[in-house]
Parts: C-alpha cells; structure tokens; sequence
C-alpha cells in the first residue's frame, strides 16, 4: 500500500455509480460496477468532458458527449478515435478506497504505439498527443519522423506522395521554429502522412535482383530505359539492385536525378521536387532506410506527365524544340559542367551582376535569349548550381510579383515553377551532371511560361507606418487572420526586412503563422523553400524578396478554417493536465 493514495470512502458512493474526487493534482472519476470499484481520469481522452457525468454499464463508462466507450478496468476505449482514458489501481482496505497514482510505467513505449495507431487509422488527436508526448520527452524528431515516413512508404500503394514531402518540409522547418511550435509542426506532417494513406492498399516492393550487375553505369542506364517505357516493376528492381548493392548514394541519386530530366517539367515539377524530399528526408533519418523509401518514388516517373505533351511548350513557340538543340549543343561537354558544378557556389550579387541578371533575362519573354544567355554562362564556367540558385530567385520572383487580378489557382502555377527550380538547385549539390543541368533550362522555360502572371508586375515597397520591428512582426502575424491582405502582408514584410537586421524573429514568425492554418500542400511548400533558398542566397539583403514572396503567398491562403489547430489545441491542453470543461 506504500504507493497508493486515500481518497474516498465506499459510503461515497451513496446509491450512485460515480463521482468525482480531486488528489495529487488529478481529478478521478471513481466508479462501480458488479460489485467492483474503479478509478479513471476523469477527463474525456478524447475532448476532456467530465467523465462522471458519463453513464456507468456493464463494466462500461460511456461518455455523454460523443458517446465513446471505456471498459472500466484498464481504461480501453471501443471506439479509437477517441483515444485510450488512463485508468489507476484500486484497492480497498476498511471501507476506504485507495488509488496508486504513480506514472505508468513504459510511457514512451506507449506513446509510440499510439502514434503508429493514429497514422494506421488517420485519427489526427491520437497522433498530436503522442507527437507532443514524444517531443516532451525527447526534442529530437528522429524517430517520429522516421516512424511517419516509413509509413508512408509502406502503406501508400502508388509510393511517395504529398503526405511525406509535408512530413520533410515540417523536418526541415524544425531548426527556424519557435520551441512551442515544434510538435506542431511534427503533428501536421504526421497528419499528411495518415491522410495520404488512407483507404490505400499498402505498397508490396518489388525484390532486388539476384547477384545484379555491380556496375551503376548500366543499371543507371537501365533504369532510364524502363522509366522512358513506363515500366514501373523493371525501374523499381533497377533502383533495389543498386541499394542492395550498396552503391553509393551519389550514383542512386545521379540515376533518379537523369530520368527526372529526360523529359520536359515531368509532372509540373512534382516529380524532382519528390525525388529531392525524399533524399533530405533520408539525409534526417539515415541512409539504412534507403531501401524501403526511395523504390517508392518510381510510380512518380512511370506515370508522370511528360511537357512535350502540353500545348503550352509546344506552341505558339516550341519551346521543347529550342531545348533539344540546347542540350544537344551541351551533351559535348558534360565534363565541363560536371566539374563546374564541383566550384564553391558565387556570392548572390555577382552572380546576379556579371552573369546572369535574374530581372532582365530570366523574367524577360524572349525563351531563345534565355537558353541563349544560360548557354553563354556555361561556356563562360559558371557552375550550374550557381545559375540554378538564380533561376529559383527568378521563379520567386514571379510570386513576389503576383498581382491578385489573376485567377487564385494561378499561385499554385507560380509556386510549382518555384518548388521544382529550388529541387533543380538542391539535386545538383547533391549529384551533379551535364543530364541534370538540362533542369536548369525546363525550370528557366517555366519562369518564362508565367510571365503572365506578373502582368502587370506588383511593385513590392516597404510600409511606413510601421517602424519597430516587434510591432511589424505582430501586424503580419495577425493579417492571417484577415483575408485579401496579399499586398500589405508583402509591404509589412519589406518594412520588417529593410529595418531588422536578424531575419531569424521573421521566419519564426512566418512558420508559425503556417502552422497555424489547416494543412495546406503548396503553403508549405512556399514556405519551406522561401526558407531554404533565403539561406543558400547567403541570407543577404539582396534577396529578401524571396521571404517577402512567401508571406504574400501565406497571406492569399490565410485565414483557413483552423481545424486541424483546433484539434492539437485539444491535445495540448490534454497533455497539460488542463481541466477543459470542469466546473
């Protein structure tokens, strides 16, 4: 009886099945049934509503207001959208009850088990507690992450999709965000992940030959093949022989990253923006799990859509017909851009300056003077990671730009050129080659294609009313709650940038007015890269334009219905020992 706590009588009972009775900072609902004494938080798991005012049947609490279903004894619910209601050891000695109020014992055990639960059957509360419970213990996000994108790549039978590229960019995210903001974030990438997957059969992985080829210039070459004849099962073998062989990351890369630009834009970018997530996310929870995430990619080539096929490219200029003789040109010296691309990447300015003016060539409507000047820049040795962290600064640009008399779908046209520009940048620091390079173009060709959308071009300036950093910071956080605040979240953004030396209180608040919102693909997306490429410009005052971008992004899909922070709101307090509906 050492650990256990007296906190009523059996004479409590007085002809009535429950009562509540407050000890050691809990409130418990004390309960009989058959003869049997019980002991139960009483907070509904699922919102927190008092639990003794439930119905007491057949060893059953029933909460009344959503109707869930606890077996008394060890606090189990029948109905899992619920979650489990923690239940405490009884005993009774002369009439008085005792309750052991100690932890449970293997408590983060649990708390992965449920959160294994909540993806499997999509029940976002039951993933935001474990996620807040299992960052409280440990900050590091490893093993959730690792949990949520094997997940994804098991139970998503057409492979890698937007739930895990949300868990990534959440992952990514992590290092910029408020301490508050980090289960958040956790949550709403896990949430992706069971959405994505839900009602989908699970992906059955193709094996990996037997004693393959140890040679990755034929299996790479393989590869391209039966992606080119959208043979799904022959290029996923190609990739799990190469894993199984353990070659090098670099050369599985270079083979993806080729077969992502043999053809025009594939997908509208989706296809090599994937590919690069799924490398960044294998970059967070280790290379060991190569082989169960990155044959999940595969479907994304064999089915994708291929710019060749679209009238855009094709008329009234053909841009595909420019680019081929373009690649043509530079297919006789890979050797050349291969070792260019190995220099130590130009400072923003010079770039922008001597090479290749993001403004007056990439945003201009001459696509032959744009192949044109890229060609002239590799000739000269620029490293085509340079011209690709240009070409991404253009396409953000174009969202900068965005005037709102365009049609509302039109962001996404505007934030796809930019998503697949900055995978372009990011896959050639990781693997560069001359087939790679052909991205840069088909990302430079996209940025021409939607020109129309910054016609005319919104002219961003700072806001003068506004002249402490700390105030301009709380105006932009609170214009999400307000809708068509486009231009003056841009204008806020510009006054902020223009007077704080420290963008780090700026993206903070950025990301946590994105998590904010309901679960939204592209606004993550925008924000995530906005972030990244900011950094990989040099965090210079030169590219500022690229953050302002973003909030304008954020503030046309802001506010949402709030839904999903509803429900983490719930968790938290939850997780507190907050009493949400006692009297």
């Amino acid at each position: 009886m050492a650990d256990y706590v007296s906190v009523a009588s059996i004479e409590d009972f007085k002809g009535r099945d429950c009562f509540a009775v407050q000890c050691g900072g809990h409130t418990l609902a004390l309960c009989r049934s058959a003869g049997k004494v019980f002991a139960v938080d009483n907070r509904c798991p699922h919102m927190g509503f008092p639990m003794d005012r439930g119905t007491v049947k057949d060893g059953l609490i029933i909460c009344h207001w959503h109707h869930a279903r606890f077996d008394l004894c060890s606090g189990g619910t029948f109905d899992l959208w619920a979650d489990d209601l923690r239940s405490f050891p009884v005993k009774i000695e002369d009439g008085r009850i005792y309750v052991d109020l100690s932890p449970p014992a293997g408590g983060r055990t649990h708390h992965l088990r449920r959160l294994s639960d909540g993806l499997s059957r999509n029940i976002r509360l039951v993933i935001a507690k474990s996620a807040i419970a299992l960052l409280a213990d440990d900050p590091d996000p490893r093993e959730v992450l690792t949990i949520g994108l094997l997940h994804g790549a098991r139970y998503r039978r057409d492979g890698w999709g937007m739930g895990q590229t949300i868990l990534t960019c959440m992952a990514n995210l992590m290092p910029h965000l408020r301490p508050e903001d980090r289960a958040r974030a956790a949550y709403h990438g896990l949430s992706a992940v069971a959405a994505d997957c839900e009602g989908s059969p699970p992906r059955f992985a193709v094996e990996p030959l037997t004693n393959a080829p140890n040679d990755p210039v034929l299996l790479k070459q393989w590869f391209r093949t039966f992606v080119e004849h959208r043979d799904t099962e022959a290029a996923e073998r190609c990739i799990a022989s190469m894993i199984e062989r353990d070659m090098p990351m670099v050369n599985i890369a270079d083979a993806f990253f080729s077969a992502a630009t043999d053809h025009r834009y594939l997908s509208i970018g989706h296809v090599l923006d994937f590919t690069n997530k799924a490398f960044e996310a294998l970059d967070l929870i280790g290379y060991e799990h190569a082989a169960t995430i990155l044959p999940s990619l595969v479907s994304n080539y064999t089915f994708s859509e291929r710019m060749e096929e679209s009238a855009q490219w094709r008329e009234p200029i053909d841009l595909v017909a420019l680019l081929n003789d373009a690649f043509a040109e530079m297919s006789e010296w890979p050797s050349i851009v291969v070792q260019a691309s190995s220099l130590p990447p130009a400072q923003p300015s010079k770039l922008q300056a001597s090479r290749m003016p993001a403004e007056q060539v990439l945003l201009g409507s001459d696509p032959r003077a744009i192949v044109s000047a890229l060609l002239d820049a590799l000739r000269n040795g620029a490293a085509p990671t340079d011209l690709a962290c240009t070409v991404a600064y253009a396409a953000a640009l174009r969202i900068k730009q965005f005037h709102t008399s365009n049609e509302f779908a039109d962001w996404d046209t505007a934030l796809h050129t930019f998503t697949f520009a900055n995978a372009v940048h990011q896959a050639l620091l990781r693997a560069p080659s001359w087939e790679l390079t052909r991205g840069i173009f088909d990302a430079a060709m996209s940025v021409y294609l939607d020109r129309f959308l910054n016609m005319p071009a919104v002219r961003v300036g700072p806001e003068a009313t506004a002249t402490e950093p700390q105030r301009i910071l709380s105006a932009l956080d609170a214009l999400t709650d307000v809708r068509h605040q486009v231009d003056r979240a841009g204008s806020l953004a510009a006054q902020y940038l223009l007077l704080s030396d420290s963008a780090a209180p700026f993206i903070a608040t950025l990301c946590h007015a994105l998590l904010r919102e309901d679960r939204d693909f592209h606004t993550i997306q925008t924000v995530e890269i906005a972030i990244r490429q900011y950094e990989m410009h040099g965090r210079s005052a030169e590219v500022s334009d690229i953050l302002i971008a973003a909030w304008r992004y954020l503030a046309a899909h802001a506010p949402t219905a709030r839904a999903q922070g509803q429900t983490y709101r719930i968790a938290e307090r939850l997780h507190r020992g907050d009493r949400l509906f006692e009297e």
